[in-house]
C-alpha cells in the first residue's frame, strides 16, 4: 500500500520533470505536425486538438455511446477541432472502429477530423493484472497509460470519458494543459467508505486483537488513503460532467470529502449531462403487436447480474405456468449483449448452463454482439425491457426500452430509480423490482394490462424518454458544460 502511494508521488514528480524540464511539450510540436499531415489538414493557429481518454473505445457499451456522441457533436459544430481518442484497442483500426460505431449506435463519424492513438499498455488497467489491491493497481496503471498517451501526443484539452481520475495529475504536469471529465460512476464512494468503517467499528472489545479486526482496520485505512488521492485527482479537473443524479450525489460528496487535511483547492459541483440516447429512430416503432418478450440489452459483465434475469423468468414460469411452452401465450427472455473477451464469453456459457439447470433453456435466447438492425428489430417487438443491475449509474438501455415502446422493469436503485423510470404527469412509466420474485410479478403485470392502460403507459414512457434523453438534449448539456472555453 505504501509502495503504491510512493509510486503515485514519484510518478507525478517525474511527470513534472518530463513536462517542464525535459521539454516534452516542445517535442510534441513534431507529433502535431505529423497528425495534421496524416489527416490531410493544414495546420494553423486556429486548429485545436481535444484528446479523449477512453482505453476501451471499441467495447460498444453505453459509455462508448457518450464518447462517440460527443465527438459527433464536435465534428458537426467545431470545424477547427480535431478529436483524438487514446485507445487500447490495438487489434482494431480506425476504419474498423468507425464502422462499428455506425453499426452499433448509428452514429456517423468523419475520419477527416478523427485520429486514434493506440496505447500498448492497456493491460495495466485490467482487473486481472491486479489480483490484490485492484483499485490501487488499476489507478496506478492508468497513470502509466496516461504517460504513454502524452508521450505520443499532447492535446490542447484532455477529457477522460471512462473514469480514470488518477490520470489528471499526470496529464496536467506532463502537458500543462486543462483537464475535464465525463464521469459515469465513481471509482470509490463515501458510501463504500462508510460501510467499511461500520464493519470495522462493529467488533466487540474481546475481538480487538483478532486477525479479522486487523484486516478490517487495514482495509479501512486503505480505502481512506485511496479516497484522499482520488479526491485530490478529481479536483484537478476544470469541469466534470456526470451522467445521472446518483453519480452527481456521489462525486459531489467526494469533491467535498476531507479525509485527513483541509480541502485541497476549492470543491467543485458537477453538472448532470444525461447520456445521448437514440430515441428518435426507436420512437417510430408501433405500440401494437408486442410479443410476450422480456428483452435485456447489456454487456455480459458481472455487474449486469444476468443470472437474476434467468431466475426471474424461472420464477414467472413457476408462479404462472400459463406462460410455459410455445406460441403467442408463451413468455420468453431474449438476452442481447456485447462480449468483449474470453471472460465475457465464459460468462455467456455459464448463463446457458444456468438456464438449462433451471429448465428454462427453451424459453431463453442469447444474442451475442448483435448488429444494430437486429437489436432494433427486437426492440420493436418486445413487451418488457429488463435491467437488473444494482445501482446502475444511469441506464441507457432503459431509456431505449421506453423510446422503443417496451415497458421498463428495472432494479429499484441508481439512475433507473432516480432519473429514468419516474412518473410522468403523475402516472407510471414502468416498474421497479429488487428480487427475482418481484421482477417476475412485474412481468406478469405488464403482460396482463388492459389494452387501454397498456398503450397509455407505453405512450407516457416514450414521451418522457424522447423529451428528456434525446441526442439534442445531450448536445445542449455537453456545450453548456463550458468545455470549449478551455481551448
Amino acid at each position: 500500500m505504501l509502495l503504491g502511494l510512493l509510486v503515485f508521488l514519484v510518478t507525478t514528480l517525474v511527470a513534472y520533470v518530463a513536462g517542464h524540464v525535459l521539454g516534452l511539450r516542445r517535442r510534441n510540436t513534431k507529433h502535431r505536425t505529423q497528425l495534421f499531415s496524416e489527416l490531410g489538414l493544414e495546420e494553423s493557429s486556429s486548429k485545436r486538438i481535444v484528446g479523449f481518454f477512453h482505453p476501451y473505445c471499441n467495447a460498444g457499451g453505453g459509455g462508448e455511446r457518450v464518447l462517440w456522441a460527443a465527438i459527433h457533436s464536435i465534428q458537426q459544430n467545431e470545424p477547427d477541432i480535431v478529436s483524438v481518442v487514446y485507445s487500447g484497442d490495438v487489434d482494431a483500426t480506425k476504419d474498423v472502429i468507425i464502422s462499428k460505431v455506425k453499426a452499433r449506435f448509428d452514429i456517423e463519424l468523419s475520419p477527416k477530423s478523427l485520429h486514434f492513438v493506440f496505447l500498448e499498455s492497456r493491460r495495466l488497467v485490467e482487473d486481472s493484472t491486479w489480483p490484490r489491491f485492484t483499485l490501487l493497481g488499476q489507478s496506478l496503471g492508468s497513470m502509466f497509460l496516461a504517460w504513454e498517451a502524452m508521450s505520443c501526443l499532447i492535446p490542447d484539452l484532455f477529457i477522460d470519458t471512462m473514469g480514470y481520475a488518477f490520470t489528471f495529475p499526470v496529464v496536467s504536469l506532463l502537458g500543462n494543459i486543462p483537464v475535464g471529465a465525463y464521469t459515469h460512476y465513481p471509482t470509490i464512494s463515501t458510501t463504500m467508505l462508510s460501510r467499511v468503517k461500520a464493519r470495522s467499528a462493529g467488533h466487540t472489545n474481546s475481538e480487538a486483537i483478532s486477525s479479522s479486526v486487523i484486516l478490517s482496520n487495514g482495509k479501512l485505512l486503505y480505502y481512506r488513503i485511496f479516497m484522499y488521492y482520488y479526491a485530490y485527482s478529481l479536483r484537478q479537473a476544470r469541469f466534470i460532467m456526470v451522467n445521472s443524479t446518483w453519480t452527481k450525489d456521489h462525486v459531489d460528496s467526494i469533491l467535498n470529502h476531507i479525509p485527513f487535511t483541509p480541502t485541497i483547492g476549492v470543491p467543485k459541483a458537477t453538472q448532470v449531462v444525461y447520456p445521448s440516447c437514440d430515441t428518435q429512430q426507436m420512437a417510430a416503432f408501433p405500440f401494437e403487436g408486442r410479443e410476450r418478450m422480456v428483452l435485456s440489452i447489456a454487456q455480459f459483465r458481472p455487474e449486469k447480474d444476468h443470472p437474476v434475469q434467468l431466475r426471474s423468468l424461472h420464477s414467472l414460469l413457476g408462479q404462472h405456468p400459463e406462460y410455459r411452452g410455445e406460441g403467442p401465450s408463451a413468455a420468453k427472455l431474449v438476452m442481447v449483449g456485447g462480449s468483449r473477451n474470453a471472460g465475457d464469453a465464459a460468462r455467456v456459457e455459464s448463463l446457458r448452463a444456468l438456464a438449462k439447470e433451471l429448465g428454462i433453456e427453451d424459453q431463453v435466447q442469447f444474442v451475442v454482439n448483435a448488429p444494430f438492425p437486429e437489436m432494433l428489430s427486437l426492440l420493436s417487438r418486445a413487451s418488457v425491457g429488463l435491467n437488473t443491475m444494482v445501482e446502475e449509474h444511469f441506464g441507457i438501455n432503459v431509456v431505449e426500452f421506453m423510446a422503443a415502446g417496451a415497458i421498463p422493469v428495472a432494479h429499484a436503485s441508481g439512475g433507473p430509480l432516480l432519473d429514468i423510470v419516474v412518473p410522468y404527469n403523475g402516472e407510471r412509466t414502468g416498474f421497479h423490482a429488487n428480487s427475482p420474485e418481484s421482477f417476475a410479478e412485474a412481468f406478469h403485470t405488464v403482460f396482463t394490462l388492459p389494452p387501454e392502460a397498456d398503450l397509455a403507459m407505453r405512450h407516457r414512457a416514450r414521451t418522457w424518454a424522447v423529451q428528456k434523453f434525446s441526442e439534442a438534449e445531450f448536445e445542449k448539456g455537453w456545450n453548456a458544460s463550458g468545455w470549449r472555453k478551455w481551448l
